[in-house]
């Protein structure tokens, strides 16, 4: 218990960056193949929603931000979608890359550049968005 204590952070945030990962690619999936959108457009969907869970899993269960008025609300969800429209253009271009010009599987494509951003993003969180004042 004392280890779980000591990496609980960095646990919670594997365990929802997991989540946010698997709803960002089942939006993605849904949109590409049952609404047949386009996979730039179909991304940008999926950011959307999964940048959405992430926000609300991250501030109340893995950096634990308890303050709730609206105006810190406003500055911590900008910061937040900030730094996460940084690493989906980041993702978006290396889609573009990968899947039009590399010819990739978009699927896979999608996996790979997930796992940049998961890293990306937790970097953001730790230093930028829910630091400790």
């Amino acid at each position: 218990m004392t280890l779980f204590a000591k990496y609980k952070q960095t646990i919670l945030y594997l365990i929802f960056g997991v989540l946010s990962t698997i709803v960002n690619i089942l939006t993605y999936i849904f949109c590409t193949r049952n609404l047949n959108i386009e996979f730039l457009i179909s991304n940008w969907i999926a950011w959307i929603i999964a940048v959405l869970f992430a926000y609300i899993t991250n501030k109340f269960f893995v950096f634990e931000s308890k303050k709730t008025n609206i105006k810190f609300l406003i500055k911590e969800l900008s910061s937040f979608v900030s730094c996460r429209l940084l690493s989906g253009i980041i993702e978006m271009i290396l889609m573009y890359i990968m899947i039009s010009l590399m010819s990739l599987n978009d699927f896979i494509v999608k996996i790979i550049t997930n796992v940049v951003v998961v890293i990306l993003n937790f970097i953001f969180s730790k230093l930028i968005i829910f630091k400790n004042k």
